[in-house]
Parts: structure tokens; C-alpha cells; sequence
């Protein structure tokens, strides 16, 4: 069924997601906007164990709708460091500067993918 294959692929996303900030967390920490209290390393960590959490949401059929909307407002809400990395980044050479920027819309895509999964 491709609402099941795309709840895995999307679950998986998060889930490898989550794993990243745990083994290479240097990068998340790098933009972790300076507004936010604290470490950003704890920053790093906290968003990681929300994307471990949303992503087995996300698998789970029975709280796949619950953890795909939780995906969709996760998605938002890193929105802020998806900025401050495309800020931070443009004395970068110009790939990494299309990187960073190309990051931007690309929120609106997993935003509109999660909430689809949500609907089953």
C-alpha cells in the first residue's frame, strides 16, 4: 500500500535523522540559533530524541497519525536553524551556499509529506 510504504519512508527519514545528532552532533550544534537558553549541544540532543520519538511514531500504525503530525510541526519548528545555517553559510563557497538555501523550502515538502501520512 503507498500510504504504508511512504509512513516507512518518511518514519526512516526521522529515525536516521535522529541518529545523526547523536553521531555527529557538531554539525546540529552549529545551528542551533544563539536565541535558544543553554547548550547547544543539549539543543542537538533534545531535537535528536524527538526525531527518534516522531520517527517509531511514525512506524507504529497505531500512532502513525499522532507522530506524523508531530513530524509536520517538528519540521516547522527547525525551521529557525535552517535560516541561521543559510546565514551563517554565505561566505561559504557557492555550493555550500546552495546547500544551506536549498534547505529552506525544502520544509514545505516534509511539512505537506507528514501531514499526508497523518491522513492515511
Amino acid at each position: 500500500m503507498p500510504t504504508d510504504r511512504s509512513a516507512r519512508l518518511l518514519s526512516g527519514l526521522l529515525l536516521g535523522a535522529g541518529v545523526a545528532h547523536f553521531v555527529v552532533p557538531r554539525q546540529f550544534d552549529a545551528i542551533v540559533p544563539r536565541s535558544l537558553p543553554g547548550s547547544p549541544r543539549t539543543w542537538t540532543h533534545l531535537s535528536g530524541v524527538a526525531e527518534l520519538a516522531v520517527g517509531a511514531a511514525v512506524a507504529l500504525p497505531a500512532t502513525r497519525r499522532a507522530g506524523a503530525l508531530t513530524a509536520a510541526g517538528l519540521f516547522a519548528a527547525v525551521f529557525p536553524a535552517n535560516v541561521k545555517m543559510a546565514y551563517d553559510w554565505r561566505h561559504k563557497p557557492a555550493p555550500l551556499r546552495a546547500a544551506a538555501v536549498a534547505r529552506l523550502p525544502l520544509q514545505a515538502p516534509l511539512i505537506v509529506w507528514a501531514l499526508r501520512v497523518a491522513r492515511g
